[in-house]
C-alpha cells in the first residue's frame, strides 16, 4: 500500500464542514490503496472539537503529532481573556456576541495594534512559526518512514511552506490543498497589511502554486483563477458528504423549520430573508404559529437584532454549537434550508463545506450570495434549490412561499437531483488517482 503524508493543522477536527474534508478522506483512502500518515501539532489552538467526527478515523491510519508554539497568550494578554484567536471567527463574532474586531468599522487602539502585528508580523498567518520545527522533523521522520506523496492542506496556508520545504529538499512530490483562497480570501483585506507585507504574501503564494506538482482547488472558480496565474497544473476535487451520515430516521414535528447551521456572521446577515418571512408572519397567522428558525452554531448579535426587528423574536430556536450528527439531524428536518455566504463579493468563487452536506439532507435549500457564483452552479446544476442576490427579497418571497404551499399540502417533499458526484467516496476515489499519477511522474 502507498503512502501519502498529509500536513494538517486542524486534526482531530473541529464542527467545520471544510476542515471535514481530511478526515473523510483518512477514512476512504485506504480502500483506495492508500495510507495517509497524519501530521499535526499535538496543542493546536481552536475551540471545538467534534468526538463524533474523531471516532470516525480508522484506528490504522498513523496519526504524528509535534508541539506548536502560537502567539495568543500575547494576542490574549494584550485583548483580554475570551479573545478569538481564529481568523474567520474574527470576521464573526461568538454566539450572542457583538461583531469583533476585524470586521467592525470603530476599532480601539488595540484592536488596530492587535490586527497591524497579525497583519505584517506573522507572515501568512500565526502559525508560521511551526514551519523549521517540522522541516527539520519531518526529514528525519521520512528518512525512516518513506512515503510517496506529500500533501499539505490550508488555510493556515503556513502548512504549504512544509511542503514546500520537504519538496525542494527531499524530491518527493507535493500537492498543496487549497481549501480556501490564499491572496484572495476575503478576510485579508480587513488587515492592515503593508504593501512590502502584500508583495511578501503574494510572492509565497506564487512561489507555492509554480513549484508544487499539482495544485488542488476545491471550487471551480478558484482552480479558474489558479489556473490563470500558475502553469502548474491545477485540479479540483470538491468538498462532499458522507452518505452515512444521512441514514439517521427524523420524525418531522409538524412545523415549518427554516434551519441554519454553523456560522452566522454579522457580515452574512441576510437581512432581506428576515424581512421576507416577517412580512408574511404578520399577513398569516398560522405561517407565524408554525414557523421555528432552527439556529444551530455560533450567531453574531447582529443577527438576532435584525430577527427580533423583522418580529420574528418568538420563533428562534437558539440550538448553540452541536456536534456534526446533531446537526445533520437538524438538516433532515428541516422545511427550508438556508445558506447565506458573506456579503462580499471575494466571496463569488468559494463553495462552503456545508452546501454539500444540504445537498444530502435532500431538503430545498434557499442560497443567499452572488447570483453567478460557485455556489449558484451548483444548486441550479443540482436543482436542490436557487441563489437569491442579497437584494432579491422577491425570490426569498417565493421561494418561502412555494415551500409553505408544500408544507400546508402534506409536507415539503425531498429534493431529487443527482448529488452521488459529491459523496466522499467518490470524491476519494478522484483524489486517489490523482495521487497515482503524481507519484508515477515522480519516478
Amino acid at each position: 500500500m502507498k503512502r501519502v503524508l498529509v500536513v494538517t493543522y486542524y486534526w482531530p477536527p473541529s464542527g467545520g464542514s471544510g476542515v471535514q474534508r481530511w478526515v473523510k478522506f483518512a477514512k476512504y483512502l485506504p480502500q483506495e490503496g492508500w495510507q495517509p500518515v497524519i501530521y499535526t501539532p499535538e496543542n493546536p489552538e481552536y475551540t471545538a472539537i467534534d468526538h463524533t467526527l474523531e471516532a470516525e478515523i480508522p484506528h490504522t491510519v498513523e496519526i504524528v503529532r509535534r508541539p506548536i508554539t502560537e502567539p495568543y497568550n500575547l494576542y490574549r494578554k494584550l485583548m483580554g481573556k475570551g479573545a478569538s484567536t481564529d481568523m474567520k471567527t474574527l470576521t464573526a463574532g461568538a454566539s450572542g456576541g457583538a461583531v469583533t474586531e476585524i470586521s467592525s468599522g470603530k476599532k480601539s487602539f488595540k484592536q488596530r495594534l492587535s490586527l497591524w502585528i497579525r497583519g505584517n508580523l506573522f507572515v501568512p498567518d500565526p502559525r508560521v512559526g511551526w514551519v523549521k520545527p517540522s522541516v527539520r522533523f519531518l526529514k528525519k521522520y521520512l528518512a525512516e518512514h518513506p512515503v510517496d506523496v506529500i500533501v499539505t492542506t490550508g488555510p493556515p496556508h503556513s502548512m504549504h511552506l512544509i511542503g514546500q520545504r520537504l519538496h525542494k529538499e527531499l524530491g518527493l512530490p507535493w500537492i498543496p490543498d487549497f481549501r480556501d483562497p490564499w491572496s484572495r480570501m476575503y478576510y485579508l483585506k480587513h488587515l492592515p497589511m503593508s504593501a512590502r507585507t502584500w508583495r511578501r504574501l503574494r510572492a509565497m503564494e506564487q512561489s507555492v502554486l509554480d513549484e508544487c506538482s499539482t495544485v488542488l482547488a476545491v471550487t471551480p472558480l478558484v482552480q479558474e483563477e489558479f489556473q490563470a496565474q500558475t502553469k502548474t497544473p491545477v485540479s479540483m476535487i470538491t468538498n462532499g458528504y458522507d452518505g452515512g451520515d444521512f441514514e439517521q430516521a427524523v420524525e418531522p414535528d409538524g412545523n415549518f423549520n427554516v434551519v441554519h447551521t454553523g456560522l452566522l456572521a454579522a457580515d452574512g446577515n441576510p437581512l432581506n430573508l428576515w424581512k421576507a418571512l416577517g412580512i408574511k408572519a404578520w399577513a398569516d397567522p398560522d405561517f407565524k404559529a408554525a414557523l421555528r428558525l432552527r439556529l444551530v452554531g455560533k450567531v453574531d448579535r447582529e443577527v438576532y437584532d435584525a430577527i427580533e426587528e423583522a418580529g420574528l423574536k418568538d420563533n428562534v430556536i437558539d440550538l448553540g454549537y452541536r456536534d456534526h450528527l446533531a446537526a445533520v439531524r437538524e438538516q433532515l428536518a428541516a422545511s427550508v434550508l438556508v445558506l447565506p455566504l458573506r456579503n462580499d463579493p471575494e466571496y463569488r468563487p468559494i463553495l462552503p463545506g456545508k452546501l454539500f452536506e444540504y445537498l444530502a439532507s435532500r431538503r430545498p435549500i434557499l442560497g443567499i450570495g452572488q447570483e453567478d457564483g460557485a455556489m449558484a452552479r451548483v444548486l441550479a446544476d443540482t436543482g436542490a434549490g436557487v441563489t437569491a442576490g442579497w437584494d432579491n427579497l422577491e425570490a426569498m418571497r417565493d421561494f418561502i412561499d412555494k415551500a409553505w404551499e408544500q408544507h400546508k399540502a402534506g409536507g415539503v417533499p425531498p429534493v431529487e437531483g443527482d448529488i452521488a458526484r459529491f459523496s466522499r467516496r467518490s470524491l476519494t476515489r478522484e483524489l486517489a488517482a490523482l495521487l497515482e499519477r503524481v507519484s508515477n511522474e515522480n519516478k
